[in-house]
C-alpha cells in the first residue's frame, strides 16, 4: 500500500510538469490517452486496488478518486486556456486574411453520444475495481441460452426474439450475458466484471425500439453477496451517470431465469419532481433488472455455489443514452445525420 501512495503522488507530479509543457491540441490530447483513457495511468493504479484489503482499499480509494479529479480539472482548465489562445489566432487569421491559405468547409469528427456515456459507465466501474469484458456477438445457442438457464422450449425464449443463423445452434447475441459465463469460465472468484456491447433482436423499427442496441450487463461473485449490495451498485452509478445525489431507487420483483431472486430497479425521475413526459408521470423511471446469480448458471461457469454466490443485472445503454440526453429517437443513434451528432 504504501507503494501505491507514492504511486499516486508521482502520478499527479509527473502529470503537472507534462502538462506545463502543452502548447497545442495534440499534445493535450496525447496526455489525455496516457492518463485519462482506459488504458491510462489513472485506471492502471484504480485496478490496482483489486487485491488489497477492505481497510487498504478505504484509505486509498479516496486519494485515487481525488487524484483523477485533480488530474481532471487540471485537463480542462489547460483545455481552455488552449481554446482561448486558438480564439486570439483565429482572430489574427481574420485580420490578415490570406486567400491562398484558407480552407473552407473542414470537417470535425467528435464522439457520438453512446460512445460518451459507455465511456462514463465504464469509468464508474473502473473506479469501482471492476473489469471490462468484451465477447463475440455471433454466439452459440448453449452461452446465449442454455448457460444462462434457458433450456431448449423455455417460454422465457419466447421474451427474446432472436436472430438464428443458417449455421445451426449460431446466433447473434439478444444479450451480453454470455460474456460473464465465458468470462467465469477463465476466472476464479472474486469476479468483478461489466460487458458493454451491441445486441439484436428481431424487433419492428420505430422511435423507442430497434434491432440492435447496446447493452451493459454486470457481474460480481464473491462470498456471502446479497442483494443490497447489488442495490448500493445502482444507485452509485444513477447518481453518478445524471450526477445527483438526489436520485433514489426503488426495488420491485422480477422474473429473469438467470437470476433468482429477480428484482426490476426503478430510479427517481432526475428531470421533474410532480411527473413529466419522460416518466410518463409516475415520477419513476424503469432501467435495471437482475438479482442474485441462479446456482444452475454459477455451475456451467465453473463455480461452486455452495461456496460462493453473486449478483447480476443487465442495464440498457441506449436507453441510458436517451434519457441523459433527452433524444426521443432511437433511430438517431444509429443514423449519420451531421446536425443530429454536432449537438454533443
Amino acid at each position: 500500500m504504501p507503494e501505491l501512495k507514492k504511486d499516486i503522488s508521482n502520478t499527479k507530479k509527473e502529470f503537472s510538469v507534462i502538462l506545463a509543457k502543452v502548447t497545442n491540441e495534440n499534445e493535450l490530447e496525447k496526455i489525455r490517452l496516457t492518463f485519462l483513457s482506459r488504458q491510462g495511468k489513472i485506471a492502471t493504479l484504480m485496478k490496482s486496488l483489486k487485491p488489497l484489503s477492505l481497510d487498504e482499499k478505504k484509505e486509498c480509494g479516496p486519494l485515487l478518486n481525488k487524484l483523477k479529479q485533480e488530474i481532471e480539472l487540471l485537463y480542462k482548465t489547460k483545455q481552455k486556456e488552449l481554446a482561448v489562445q486558438q480564439a486570439q489566432q483565429e482572430n489574427l487569421k481574420q485580420k490578415y486574411f490570406d486567400v491562398s491559405a484558407y480552407s473552407p468547409n473542414q470537417l470535425y469528427g467528435g464522439l457520438t453520444p453512446y460512445s460518451q456515456v459507455a465511456q462514463m459507465v465504464e469509468d464508474i466501474f473502473i473506479s469501482m475495481g471492476y473489469d471490462i469484458a468484451d465477447g463475440p456477438e455471433v454466439e452459440t445457442d448453449y452461452y446465449n441460452f442454455q448457460a444462462l438457464n434457458i433450456p431448449e422450449n423455455h417460454p422465457a425464449r419466447d421474451m427474446q426474439d432472436t436472430f438464428w443463423l443458417d449455421v445451426p445452434g449460431m446466433l447473434l447475441r439478444t444479450q451480453t450475458s454470455p460474456i460473464q459465463i465465458r468470462y467465469m469460465e477463465n476466472n476464479k472468484p472474486p469476479i468483478a466484471v461489466i460487458a458493454p456491447g451491441r445486441t439484436y433482436r428481431h424487433e419492428a423499427t420505430d422511435a423507442s425500439h430497434d434491432f440492435t442496441f447496446a447493452q451493459v450487463e454486470g457481474l460480481y461473485i464473491d462470498k456471502n453477496v446479497s442483494i443490497s449490495h447489488l442495490l448500493a451498485t445502482i444507485k452509485e452509478l444513477i447518481q453518478k451517470i445524471f450526477d445527483s445525489k438526489k436520485i433514489d431507487i426503488r426495488v420491485r420483483p422480477g422474473y429473469f431465469p438467470f437470476v433468482e431472486p429477480a428484482v426490476e430497479v426503478d430510479f427517481s425521475c432526475p428531470f421533474c419532481k410532480s411527473g413529466c413526459s419522460v416518466c410518463k408521470q409516475t415520477r419513476w423511471i424503469e432501467l435495471v433488472p437482475g438479482g442474485l446469480v441462479h446456482p444452475n448458471v454459477l455451475r456451467h461457469g465453473g463455480i461452486d455455489p455452495s461456496k460462493y454466490s453473486g449478483f447480476a443485472f443487465g442495464l440498457g445503454l441506449t436507453r441510458l443514452v436517451m434519457l441523459k440526453y433527452a433524444i426521443n429517437d432511437i433511430r438517431l443513434l444509429h443514423g449519420n445525420k451531421v446536425d443530429f451528432l454536432q449537438q454533443f
